[in-house]
């Protein structure tokens, strides 16, 4: 693994760590068990704040991996990419919510946006992994570049 897989691997295991440490927390609060659910719960976020920490900094020193597959792919590609970015950025401000609901003592509405998010969450992780898969493993020899670039250059 060199330098430029290294940290694509670490932040999507930290994604996927995540999302396994939702599923806990939803089963432990379907038990009623709210302390774990909410020990876990932070666990999770934490994990997912690790994610973004280690992608944000990669992105802004080393830049992101451009497509690397073949050039008919790329659109559809592309297209997945926005759907995740999209889904990651609802997630992220969902899960920020249902967190302060949580901290706060607004169960009824925790319960409620939780649920949502939770799901949201999980196809946020889904298409993460996508993601590195179709860049990484399936089709690997995008060039490192910024961000903007990779995009859309």
């Amino acid at each position: 693994m060199d330098k430029y897989t290294l940290f694509p691997t670490i932040s999507t295991t930290f994604i996927v760590i995540s999302a396994i440490l939702v599923a806990i927390g939803w089963n432990l609060a379907i038990k009623r068990k709210l302390d774990q659910h909410k020990k876990v719960m932070i666990a999770a976020a934490i994990a997912a704040v690790i994610f973004f920490i280690i992608y944000s900094s990669r992105t802004i020193i080393v830049g992101n991996t451009e497509w690397g597959g073949p050039d008919n792919l790329k659109p559809y590609y592309l297209t997945f990419l926005i759907f995740h970015i999209v889904l990651a950025t609802v997630a992220a401000g969902f899960g920020i919510t249902t967190l302060v609901l949580g901290f706060n003592s607004k169960f009824a509405k925790h319960r409620k946006w939780g649920r949502v998010t939770s799901v949201i969450w999980f196809f946020t992780a889904i298409t993460g992994v996508a993601v590195y898969i179709l860049l990484y493993m399936m089709y690997p020899g995008g060039h490192t570049k910024p961000m903007i670039d990779a995009i859309f250059g």
